[in-house]
């Protein structure tokens, strides 16, 4: 019994050693994040690094208990911020991309925080983080890096998102951040994560229509006119008779020649106001497609009687006369020779055409004396309605442009 209980006492030390022995390790690998935080504060960067990436060595068995304790990751997120925010050329070549390496140290830290011993901690450094990279990506952006505007942006959400982050508001959203990496996105040229930001932003009204607005841009730019439509759509669904999406949709419908699509939301702008004499000038060019030449000359007409000088408007008055004319000379020269009365009298038509066109295309040249399409109209119609001196004149100024 005696060598029993001595075997028994023998055991227990043995065991006592290894533990002692084992404990001893476990604290002289945590030591070295303690280390590593001295260095820091201290302001020796290089010195913490070093330490920091000891305790986090994989390939050293020893440093098993480190790797596994959330502070270390924790302490080595607050070391790279330091080099972020350090005024030494030196230290701050220790690494290109810091605050990277701090974001991936505290997601590292939450991971394996399982009992939330240090969440208080994690939050607070979480939130300076967030400080931090909203500076890097305003610098990023005004560079322009537009890509590392994004990654910074990117990041953000991602802690923003977190459930230990927003343990104390679990429903906030950061609506601006969320719009601005859209925009970073969209200037980046990521079209896709653009449309996904943009419309998460529109999900919670923020901006209102302008974030449709810059929606429709990514869609057009990927190039996707059809999702472009249909966020237009939706756009005047939320902001009816919105002014810029009207005309976004307007101007998508046009370079597509859909005419009658085009006309049905710019009826809808002229009854949101009826002032713009620019809505009368297209809905003139849009009638003018659809080959309803009287309806596009009141247009016209509308746009001139709301702007007296809206050179575009006299112009393309003009050109109606003009165009007129030109089919009536047509229907003249097909007159058989030998109806030489007929043959007048429908020249004499084109020339009427000709002469309503005149006053309109002298006062948009009057206007604009440098537009090569007006200068050559008029010197056309000069030479049909033989008026030699005017033509003259217009041949010799289309010499100096």
């Amino acid at each position: 019994m005696k060598n029993l209980k001595q075997a028994n006492a023998m055991l227990k030390f043995s065991l006592l050693i290894i533990f002692v022995f084992t404990l001893s390790i476990t604290f002289a690998q945590k030591g070295k994040v303690t280390t590593a935080l001295n260095y820091k504060e201290e302001g020796k960067l290089d010195k913490a690094i070093t330490a920091i990436e000891e305790a986090i060595d994989a390939s050293n068995s020893k440093t098993e208990s480190s790797i596994s304790w959330p502070r270390t990751w924790e302490v080595r997120g607050e070391i790279y911020q330091a080099i972020f925010h350090s005024q030494d050329d030196n230290y701050l070549k220790l690494h290109a991309d810091p605050l990277t390496v701090a974001y991936e140290s505290y997601q590292k830290a939450i991971e394996l925080d399982v009992k939330n011993k240090f969440s208080n901690s994690l939050k607070i450094n979480m939130q300076l983080l967030i400080h931090d990279l909203s500076n890097q990506a305003e610098t990023a952006f005004n560079a322009p890096n537009y890509d590392k505007a994004l990654a910074s942006f990117e990041q953000i959400m991602s802690i923003e998102n977190n459930s230990v982050y927003k343990s104390d508001a679990p429903n906030a959203v950061d609506t601006t951040i969320i719009f601005n990496a859209a925009l970073t996105a969209h200037n980046a040229s990521n079209y896709d994560r653009a449309i996904e930001l943009y419309k998460k932003t529109a999900s919670f009204h923020y901006n209102g229509a302008r974030t449709y607005d810059l929606l429709t841009a990514s869609y057009l730019s990927k190039p996707d006119t059809a999702g472009a439509i249909i966020n237009m759509q939706e756009g005047l669904k939320q902001y009816p008779g919105n002014a810029t999406i009207l005309i976004q949709l307007i101007n998508v419908y046009l370079k597509r020649n859909q005419a009658k699509d085009a006309m049905k939301y710019l009826d809808m702008a002229i009854s949101q106001d009826s002032t713009n004499e620019s809505f009368h000038f297209v809905r003139g060019t849009l009638f003018e497609r659809l080959q309803n030449m009287d309806a596009a000359v009141k247009c016209y007409q509308k746009a001139i009687n709301l702007k007296p000088d809206y050179m575009e408007a006299y112009f393309n008055l003009g050109i109606v006369y003009y165009n007129r004319a030109v089919k009536q000379v047509d229907v003249a020269n097909a007159v058989p020779s030998n109806e030489l009365q007929k043959y007048e009298a429908e020249k004499n038509k084109a020339n009427m055409e000709f002469k309503t066109a005149l006053p309109y295309l002298e006062k948009a040249h009057a206007l604009n004396g440098s537009d090569k399409m007006t200068l050559e109209s008029l010197k056309n119609v000069y030479y049909r309605l033989q008026m030699l001196d005017q033509h003259a004149e217009i041949v010799e100024q289309m010499k100096k442009l």
